[in-house]
């Protein structure tokens, strides 16, 4: 193989592992998703923050090294960004990755010699 089909095989393989990156685990923290959101929304679920809302109302008002606050949230707090925030996660984790990744294939292509204009194409 020659100089001109490593360098294309890298740039291949850098955009492959890339895609991948920016796919991939979004895709399984999707189908993770659909998981625990059936398990958060148990009402066995919803009664255990209850409870825990009510412990932490009661040691609010107590002397301690640590003040308690209630949590706001009459539900669960994972429940709340799995089902309302997680579309915001995705964006983030494929913008981040994209640019961090396309930079860091940037370089790698760089490195290993990526493409170069050719001796007639200079002119």
């Amino acid at each position: 193989m020659n100089r001109s089909g490593r360098s294309r095989a890298v740039v291949v393989a850098v955009v492959a592992a890339w895609i991948v990156a920016m796919v991939l685990p979004p895709a399984a923290l999707s189908l993770w998703r659909a998981e625990r959101l059936a398990e958060l929304s148990t009402p066995e679920v919803q009664s255990e923050w209850d409870t825990f809302r009510e412990a932490m109302r009661q040691e609010s008002g107590t002397d301690g090294p640590v003040q308690r606050k209630v949590p706001k949230s009459d539900e669960p707090p994972e429940l709340v960004w799995l089902r309302d925030f997680f579309w915001l996660a995705v964006a983030a984790w494929i913008a981040l990755v994209g640019v961090l990744g396309g930079f860091v294939a940037i370089l790698v292509v760089g490195v290993s010699g990526g493409t170069r204009p050719s001796a007639t194409s200079r002119g």
